[in-house]
């Protein structure tokens, strides 16, 4: 990657149906309409190929998933190729029988896949209930280097966790990115979804500042009913974001609506940054020893 470098990044946001070919082919436009922009990276959100599946613990859904490489990847690579970009979309991975994954691939300006990333953190919680389908992953915090810049790609429950950017960030990451499937619970008052929202932005944008590194967001929109009783449904809430090194938002999405958003990201910034706000050279490594532990009062 050479120096002054200003890359011109996309998201494409959007509602999603029980219909996969046509999911994805709304993913396909919306990365065409940021690439005629001038996009040379394209994140798409979490699991964009259908609805929020994880609302109810159901075997028929492990149907859904796919092999990587397989239909998703495959006609998304001839698409990187075609328009010269680098793409990080998402799949439900069927790596072996009995064992699925939340996987981001990323992939080359030639088609090819440049790396993937293994959802590390699965959540448990009502609506939310990931650890029925996805194995943890176990490709560790490493960035995938691509034409364009590394990248440090997380997904959705990691960006609550310092850890994983942290590390991202010491293992020579350019750029957080964060394939995203969270909302409101639509029986929430506005108080309670105002305050979701905002420690949802404010959480991925000090790992902005802390690491000094550009995040990117790319988080689904609209309502998707429950399956079952159990609840009415979730209502995403949009909202997808790029910020700049200081956490500044450099664009955002509305909370209601599909989007595609283009901006330009300094990568050189960084180094800028990381001189004036040394927050990585002042790090106490000497005394850290007890984030290796669970917790740390019996």
């Amino acid at each position: 990657m050479s120096l002054n470098n200003i890359l011109t990044v996309g998201l494409v946001q959007q509602t999603c149906s029980d219909n996969q070919k046509a999911n994805l082919t709304d993913s396909i436009a919306g990365i065409k309409r940021a690439a005629e922009q001038g996009a040379k990276l394209v994140l798409l959100q979490e699991l964009h190929t259908g609805l929020y599946f994880c609302q109810e613990e159901n075997d028929n859904n492990f149907e859904l998933a796919e092999t990587i490489p397989g239909p998703t990847t495959e006609k998304l690579a001839s698409l990187a190729a075609e328009l010269g970009i680098v793409i990080v979309c998402s799949v439900f991975e069927k790596r072996a029988p009995g064992m699925y994954h939340n996987t981001a691939v990323v992939l080359e300006t030639d088609g090819t896949i440049a790396g993937k990333y293994r959802k590390m953190h699965i959540p448990d919680d009502p609506g939310f209930q990931e650890k029925f389908y996805f194995t943890p992953g176990d490709l560790g915090f490493v960035p995938v280097q691509t034409s364009v810049a590394n990248l440090g790609v997380l997904i959705c429950w990691d960006q609550w966790f310092p850890e994983a950017a942290r590390i991202m960030a010491l293992a020579g990451a350019d750029i957080l990115l964060y394939p995203t499937a969270i909302g409101w619970d639509p029986a929430d008052n506005d108080d309670a979804k105002a305050n979701q929202l905002g420690a949802w932005q404010t959480v991925q944008r000090a790992h902005a500042i802390t690491n000094g590194l550009p995040v990117m967001c790319c988080n689904r929109v609209g309502f998707e009913s429950s399956p079952t009783d159990a609840s009415t449904g979730i209502q995403f809430w949009g909202s997808s974001f790029i910020a700049g090194q200081q956490g500044e938002i450099l664009i955002q999405a509305s909370h209601k609506d599909k989007k595609v958003l283009v901006t330009d990201i300094d990568l050189d910034r960084t180094d800028k940054i990381r001189r004036v706000w040394p927050y990585l050279r002042d790090r106490r490594v000497d005394e850290y020893q007890a984030l290796s532990k669970r917790f740390n009062k019996n």
